[in-house]
């Protein structure tokens, strides 16, 4: 076996970036793992998806899996904050807690502020609007005890039928994506002050190149090391220069880059398990001193590349030093105990990851804040939450966002030639059919604005024949009932199906765009930015982002005239479909 095959033990500088430990933190990092039992040693390398709050769930993963970390599902800020209470101050070693701060703090307590998408803020003129979503996200999750932000997405979309990452990364160029990504950056850790947040780049090797969904398949970047360089390695080079704590690996495949770095592979493999890309690349060639963790695994990307009891051995083997998420606490468990207890995993391999996770903590001042009792902040903290400052940077984001991709001269709107509207708001299949929950907001706005609005069709048809009828009914009959029709959508979509395009209740459903050349009519998204390829026949299209109510009053401010459209759009907005604009 050549050294290149060897399982990754990479040393680690604990005084060199991203740690920067002192004397006494390097100390306490050695003692503390000194002082592990081997089971104590396995359950700091995984991250729990904490979907249940009760406190036996809560103790048992403290007590029996003694989990290196946690990410909450989204709840009550109230209720989040007591969840982390417990387990911190329950835990031997304090614990890493993570939030999906994308958007602002809405993933983090339900009650939390979505700013905005990293493509809406992105959409903004200048960069204000990405460093102000990690202000508020980072400032309302460390207010119920998170100190581990799972941002910036640093993907680049590149393929616009990729969906996966249409929205939440910033842009489809490199030079976008660094810079705002480094001002979202410079926000969280402006909004966290006084409590440290380690930040989470990822997926590496980098989404966005293929069109497909790596939660339900291994997806792959194409790109040739050449076009890698340029693009993700440069934006993961000015990640590590700029003291990013983590990475996060991406069941990702780089077929050009694995076949370069060991020519005599035989198996082209996702990122979270070729230790060529965890280890040689982004530890070798790029200089990554610090923590990788692996994307989740439970996502088929992964669980379908290897049996389970090779998957997890290997991705710790590979040069990932944490495991993102249980498929069953006591088999996964099980499965690293008997790799460590066999010699799969190498006890000095093991060493190096705990260095890396309680290296972590340290330079958060973990140990130090278990000591003095303030790992949680106090219930008064929450009232950032949700709280008016932050609704109004959400406002204020929404007004400079929401873009304009394609009008043929209808807009603005005037109420009095154009009072009657019908809205039609298709509904989500990928939410289970569910009615559009922003369905009422629109309205209620459109309604204050002076419009007579009638929700379109009042009914879907039941039968074949009734789809039928309606295909049969008369063009002139809808102009005459209404002066515009404005269609709102709201899809968004991961893990279900790759690419998600627009979709209809049923075959030539009557909320379909057959009326496009009858009346006016406006589209606008509150979600995915690709809908221009399936309705490229509308008088206006509008990509607003996000459902929020701050982005739905800004649309139809806009929509009346009453504020002009400040976002611009990447060329991926156009689906290739330039020859229409």
């Amino acid at each position: 076996m050549s050294d290149k095959t060897l399982p990754s033990s990479r040393s680690v500088d604990l005084t060199a970036a991203p740690f920067h430990l002192g004397v006494e933190d390097v100390e306490w990092v050695r003692t503390t793992i000194d002082s592990m039992s081997l089971p104590e040693k396995i359950g700091q390398l995984f991250v729990n998806h904490n979907a249940h709050f009760d406190n036996a769930y809560l103790d048992r993963l403290v007590d029996e899996f003694r989990v290196g970390g946690i990410r909450h599902h989204t709840a009550p800020a109230a209720e989040v904050s007591a969840v982390v209470r417990r387990v911190q101050e329950r835990a031997k070693v304090p614990l890493l807690v993570a939030a999906n701060i994308e958007a602002g703090g809405d993933a983090t307590a339900s009650e939390g502020t979505l700013v905005g998408s990293a493509l809406q803020c992105a959409s903004a003129p200048d960069l204000t609007a990405s460093r102000r979503m990690g202000f508020v996200g980072g400032a309302e999750s460390a207010a119920v005890g998170c100190n581990w932000s799972f941002a910036p997405v640093v993907d680049v979309h590149y393929n616009w039928r990729n969906t996966v990452i249409a929205s939440r990364a910033f842009g489809d160029d490199p030079d976008v994506v660094i810079d705002h990504a480094r001002a979202y950056s410079e926000g969280i850790r402006d909004g966290v002050a006084e409590r440290p947040m380690a930040l989470c780049a990822k997926h590496f090797p980098g989404d966005g190149v293929d069109e497909r969904d790596q939660h339900m398949v291994t997806s792959v970047n194409t790109m040739t090391t050449a076009e890698w360089d340029n693009s993700f390695g440069r934006i993961y080079r000015n990640m590590i220069e700029d003291d990013i704590a983590s990475i996060m690996i991406g069941h990702i495949a780089l077929p050009e880059y694995s076949r370069q770095l060991r020519p005599e592979i035989d198996r082209i493999l996702p990122a979270t398990i070729a230790p060529e890309l965890a280890d040689d690349l982004l530890r070798g060639q790029l200089g990554f001193n610090g923590l990788i963790l692996t994307d989740a695994t439970h996502m088929i990307g992964f669980t379908a590349a290897l049996p389970r009891r090779e998957l997890l051995p290997a991705a710790v083997n590979a040069g990932c030093d944490m495991v993102l998420f249980f498929r069953d606490p006591v088999e996964d468990l099980e499965i690293m105990r008997t790799a460590v207890e066999t010699g799969v995993v190498s006890a000095e391999r093991l060493d190096v990851a705990l260095q890396r996770i309680l290296g972590l903590k340290a330079s958060l001042g973990l140990h130090r804040a278990q000591i003095a009792g303030t790992l949680v902040p106090d219930d008064d903290a929450r009232a950032v939450v949700g709280c008016d400052e932050h609704r109004a940077i959400a406002a204020d984001v929404a007004d400079q966002t929401v873009t304009l991709v394609r009008d043929t001269g209808v807009l603005p709107l005037d109420v009095d030639t154009h009072r009657r509207i019908r809205l039609i708001c298709p509904p989500d299949l990928l939410r289970y059919g569910a009615p559009p929950s922003y369905q009422g907001a629109m309205r209620a706005e459109l309604e204050a604005a002076g419009f007579e609005v009638e929700d379109y069709p009042p009914a879907l048809p039941k039968s074949f024949a009734e789809i039928l009828d309606h295909v049969g009914s008369s063009n002139r009959d809808f102009g005459k009932s209404c002066d515009a029709a404005i269609v709102v959508a709201g899809f968004h979509g991961i893990g279900r199906q790759s690419s998600v395009r627009l979709a209809w209740s049923m075959p030539f459903g009557p909320e379909m765009p057959w009326y496009s050349a009858e009346v006016p009519t406006i589209f606008v998204s509150l979600g995915l930015p690709n809908h221009l390829a399936d309705v490229p026949m509308v008088s206006a299209l509008i990509n607003a982002h996000a459902p929020t109510p701050e982005v739905i009053h800004a649309v139809v401010q806009k929509i009346l005239g009453h504020s002009e459209f400040r976002g611009s759009h990447n060329n991926k907005v156009l689906c290739g479909l330039t020859e229409i604009l």
